[in-house]
């Protein structure tokens, strides 16, 4: 059976704010309609698009946890954040992120998203690069979505060094992985 359309905008209102990060193709499969319908739909209800809607949900919820850089100069979207364990971020690749003749990313971007990484998960007003040892492991094309997770390997307290592991993929494949050297410029924070 078929909802009117007043009872399927009720739900997709509903439905977004439970998961943010709902597609539209997952909602209109959902919902039984055309992708069409629910861009529709969301325009209607002045619903922002996915990509917005995870930027928002992003800034509100890391704005005053992130101490080591403004929000908006991470590279990427931070989705997830830990101080001084875990961070991931998303980087939706585009036009301006690639080569003209190939449309493969410039390894500046991918190393960008890994180094603000590194230095957002810094539980501390000051982190810097201290070293970094990178590889790429594939190259990563114009339209594909990479998802960079950090993760703090160790913390010398007498040094005042943290080493965070960041990893990137797209979907389930590696295309990225560092390993971090940071400097911290106070007493770590529990």
């Amino acid at each position: 059976m078929r909802m009117n359309k007043k009872e399927r905008q009720k739900l997709l209102t509903e439905t977004i704010q439970d998961n943010p990060f709902i597609t539209d193709e997952d909602l209109a499969e959902k919902f039984g309609v055309s992708v069409q319908t629910i861009r529709l739909d969301r325009l209607e209800l002045s619903i922002p698009e996915l990509r917005e809607r995870i930027k928002n949900v992003a800034e509100k919820r890391f704005e005053d946890e992130v101490r080591s850089l403004p929000i908006e100069e991470v590279i990427g979207e931070i989705i997830d954040i830990e101080l001084d364990h875990t961070a991931i971020s998303i980087l939706d690749v585009k036009k301006e992120h690639v080569f003209v003749r190939n449309q493969i990313a410039r390894g500046h971007h991918l190393f960008a998203q890994a180094n603000s990484l590194a230095v957002a998960v810094i539980n501390d007003e000051l982190a810097l690069t201290a070293k970094a040892n990178i590889q790429f492991t594939r190259s990563v094309k114009e339209g594909e979505r990479v998802i960079a997770k950090a993760k703090v390997a160790k913390i010398d307290q007498n040094s005042g060094r943290t080493t965070v592991e960041v990893h990137s993929f797209v979907n389930s494949e590696v295309v990225f992985k560092g390993d971090f050297e940071m400097y911290r410029s106070g007493k770590i924070i529990d």
